[in-house]
């Protein structure tokens, strides 16, 4: 193992482990309805967001322990509707 892959590794464990998440995003209609979302996930400790209105879906990196209850939560505090969630 390289020093980059190393540290990497060793960074990841202190930061927590985290996992993506898939989300379909329903009402959002612009790239200002993108950001009020990014901002609340981003509360959550959410991480490398991308939200795209057009398609009404979101990427996201969370920490292991967020809930589909956190995040829809959170989606629903930026209102909007998170109708589906997928982790990986």
């Amino acid at each position: 193992m390289d020093k980059k892959t190393y540290i990497l590794k060793f960074l990841n464990k202190l930061e927590g482990k985290m996992k993506k998440v898939i989300m379909k995003i329903e009402g959002m209609s612009c790239v200002s309805c993108a950001a009020n979302v990014t901002k609340s996930l981003s509360k959550i400790g959410a991480k490398e967001i991308n939200i795209n209105a057009i398609f009404d879906k979101g990427f996201a990196e969370v920490d292991d322990k967020v809930t589909e209850e956190q995040l829809r939560k959170a989606v629903k505090d930026a209102g909007y509707e998170l109708k589906t969630v997928e982790f990986e």
